[in-house]
């Protein structure tokens, strides 16, 4: 009886939880589709805003650059958090503890210290160089995509590292043993296993990279707006149903994204990929 009671009342809390969770998610596709310019109010099914999506150049504007400041951010984030996983698990030296602990700053830190860190750094390097050169850099894509790989990096690391600690090491001595060189070893053996950790961490960096609005509110500038960013303002300016729609064609592809990145992680398990 005690079971049954038990049962039930974890089935209703795991309900309630899934209610609060994807409630809102399910209402803003919803209204996402109403002819109503009042956001919150049905009036009848309508493409209209899809439609105003696809024509608005702002909007197109602005998912360009997204994409631009996604995509590079993404390849350099990757590259640098794949070295610094593969320096911090197969390597020793001075300073690595540090090094460490440096890395999982972007982590753990609220997005607004990170934005206001970022927004000194470009204020003061920017005008560094315009007092050393002459030059008169100002705020733009490419402060954006520098913030961006600088808080990637520890996502993309986190990500290689754990696919590193579950992979067999003795498969690398193996390849030393074959008169493999360090570079031959890593191309063969070891690349090939981590590989469905760097994409995951890939994947998940781009996410980040795409839905970011505060970090990226304070190190743009002119000509330089993303899209959170750009629908961040349409809610100042006043909410209509453009707002719904561009929000379900975001989370639609963050959710795209977070999926590959699980199925990315998942897929060739190391104690799998040992036995092949």
């Amino acid at each position: 009886m005690i079971r049954g009671w038990t049962a039930r009342l974890l089935g209703g809390a795991t309900g309630l939880v899934y209610l609060f969770l994807y409630a809102p998610v399910l209402l803003l596709v919803v209204f996402s589709f109403s002819a109503d310019r009042n956001v919150g109010r049905w009036g009848g099914f309508t493409l209209e805003w899809y439609r105003e999506f696809g024509a608005n150049e702002n909007v197109q504007s602005a998912l360009a650059i997204s994409l631009q400041v996604a995509i590079v951010s993404t390849l350099v984030a990757t590259v640098l958090g794949t070295l610094a996983a593969l320096a911090l698990e197969r390597f020793r030296f001075r300073g690595k503890k540090v090094f460490d602990a440096l890395l999982y700053l972007p982590i753990i830190i609220p997005d607004v210290t990170m934005a206001v860190m970022m927004l000194l750094f470009f204020t003061w390097s920017l005008d560094l160089v315009d007092t050393v050169t002459g030059f008169q850099l100002r705020k733009g894509i490419a402060t954006v995509v520098v913030s961006h790989i600088a808080f990637n990096i520890s996502f993309v690391s986190v990500v290689v590292r754990a696919r590193l600690e579950g992979m067999d090491q003795t498969l690398e001595q193996a390849a030393a043993d074959l008169y493999a060189s360090r570079w031959q070893a890593f191309r063969h053996v070891t690349l090939p296993l981590i590989l469905p950790g760097i994409v995951g961490g890939a994947l998940l960096a781009l996410t980040l990279s795409l839905d970011d609005v505060v970090i990226t509110q304070f190190a743009s500038g002119p000509g330089s707006t993303t899209l959170p960013v750009y629908v961040f303002g349409l809610i100042r300016r006043g909410v209509t149903p453009l707002i719904n729609a561009v929000s379900v064609v975001m989370l639609a592809a963050s959710v795209l994204l977070v999926v590959l990145s699980l199925i990315a992680q998942r897929s060739r398990e190391p104690g799998r990929a040992t036995t092949e």
